[in-house]
């Protein structure tokens, strides 16, 4: 397992590109169907106009990551006088989203951690998720098909209120946006999608031609040219590909990527149950994970890892076939209970003893029986992705578009929201310098800082994916770890503390 973890890391860390500049001169991004050079005819046809407009950032996708970001951007005394342009075709972003708490809850939630949670409260938007429904927690319960052994964990044991909060996507997003609306930050959003996107030194003289106040250029900086799927187009002094796993704006800039995709599926839907969930459960099954996680009332969030044949199987089949199949996967079917907590052996597990105190006299508990389907079912193929950079000249890559890792962990959001906090107090940084926020070197210290934390947490859950699906046939995490004894335990240890200490966006397993 040692020489796992090491093979998943440095095969991590190779993940380079050639280092080269975007903006030499006029660059016409791969991709892009704008002109090399902006000729005469077309700086006449732009002089007449004053449409063009001119931006210091522009957040190309609106999503969870892109708005947090707006919102950190928007909380800081540094950053809150910056004009943001917001490109998304997202309709939820042209108005107010209307949640009600009496509808049920929808499929799509994200765990946050203690440290996401923190970066909320500072920008304002906490308050937001709190007037609507979402749901804390303060164990979890972590178990094995085969019986070996279980653990769990309590929020006491690291003097702390909750390990965690699952709340819908829906209210998250919600929440950011209106954090945005209720401030005065100068921001624009376009319900438009990122056609093509142009590097170049030369565009900021187009702009000035179309200003009514004629500011030096060299306090301008330079600029790229962003065109809009309405065919108008923007400039800014730094894009931000905030825009998934399928990154436009990833691809227009060039970033090569390294990844592959899995024989997975998760099936994701919301379920109820007779009383209030308070505990985040998970179960290792010999096709992969289930997670039943707590989203307020009597509801709970079902992510079920499985093959693409189970999945496509098991979202058609019927309500009542389907729950039986849940209640199996979590409660009695594969195999028998666990009889006795893995943190009792205290030889193997004696690291617990240094940091924190594992909850080991809590007795293994069964998780609530599942009554009624509530939402769709929903599947997603699972895959792992990680661009070689994030950053270059004007362009920076946050969230998705950066990496995208297997559920697992329920990392990837709260990689995302890491990625727009730190992305956001180094620009805070450069204003600060006077630094030109587009500049490579400033961006790079972003990368240097998102890189190596992103990559770790990625080598760790690849490490854990291979073990369980491919190098260990049955054997699941616990098993692996009892097996490797110390070779497998410290980053697991690591992963834990941090995560339980709130120190990183690192939660344990879900």
């Amino acid at each position: 397992m040692n020489r796992l973890v090491k093979r998943s890391v440095s095969n991590f860390f190779a993940l380079k590109i050639p280092s080269k500049s975007l903006c030499t001169g006029v660059v016409k991004v791969p991709g892009s169907n704008v002109a090399e050079i902006l000729n005469e005819n077309e700086k006449k046809e732009n002089t007449t106009s004053n449409s063009i407009q001119q931006y210091d950032i522009a957040i190309v996708g609106g999503g969870m990551v892109g708005m947090a970001l707006a919102s950190f951007l928007a909380s800081m005394p540094m950053t809150k006088q910056l004009s943001v342009a917001i490109i998304d075709s997202n309709p939820a972003l042209s108005g107010s989203m209307s949640i009600k708490k009496e509808d049920p809850p929808d499929p799509r939630v994200s765990t946050v951690t203690p440290a996401t949670i923190s970066f909320m409260k500072d920008a304002g938007a906490w308050k937001y998720v709190e007037q609507n429904r979402h749901a804390y927690f303060d164990k979890m319960q972590v178990w094995d098909y085969t019986g070996l052994g279980y653990a769990r964990y309590n929020a006491r044991d690291v003097n702390k209120d909750f390990l965690g909060c699952v709340a819908e996507n829906k209210v998250l997003h919600s929440a950011l946006l209106s954090c945005i609306q209720d401030s005065d930050f100068k921001r624009t959003i376009y319900p438009l999608r990122l056609n093509s996107m142009t590097l170049n030194r030369s565009s900021m003289s187009v702009v000035e031609e179309n200003m009514s106040s004629r500011e030096s250029s060299s306090a301008q900086g330079q600029c790229a040219r962003l065109q809009l799927s309405d065919g108008n187009s923007i400039y800014a002094k730094l894009v931000v590909g905030a825009d998934g796993g399928k990154s436009r704006v990833r691809e227009l800039a060039g970033f090569k990527t390294t990844g592959w995709n899995y024989s997975q599926n998760a099936i994701i839907c919301t379920v109820e149950h007779p009383s209030e969930n308070r505990c985040a459960w998970q179960r290792f099954l010999p096709t992969g994970p289930i997670a039943l996680l707590p989203i307020g009332d009597k509801f709970s969030n079902i992510v079920w890892t499985m093959s693409p044949t189970e999945s496509n199987q098991r979202k058609s089949i019927a309500e009542e076939e389907f729950l039986k199949d849940v209640n199996s996967a979590l409660d009695y079917g594969y195999g028998p209970h666990p009889t006795s907590s893995l943190s009792g052996t205290r030889d193997l597990f004696s690291w617990f003893q240094m940091d924190t105190t594992v909850s080991a006299n809590e007795s293994f508990e069964v998780p609530p029986k599942i009554t009624k389907l509530v939402s769709e079912r929903m599947v997603f193929p699972l895959s792992l992705r990680h661009a070689n950079s994030y950053a270059s000249k004007r362009v920076v890559l946050i969230g998705d578009a950066a990496h995208t890792v297997h559920p697992l962990a329920g990392q990837g959001v709260n990689l995302g929201f890491g990625d727009a906090y730190s992305l956001s107090r180094i620009i805070a940084e450069g204003i600060a310098l006077g630094t030109d926020i587009g500049e490579v070197n400033l961006l790079k210290k972003y990368e240097a800082e998102r890189k190596p934390a992103n990559i770790s947490m990625m080598a760790i859950l690849e490490s854990f994916q291979k073990a369980y699906s491919v190098d260990f046939g049955p054997f699941n995490i616990l098993r692996a770890a009892a097996f490797h004894g110390a070779n497998y335990i410290p980053p697991l240890k690591r992963t834990i503390i941090s995560y339980a200490s709130g120190e990183q966006n690192f939660p344990v397993f879900l």
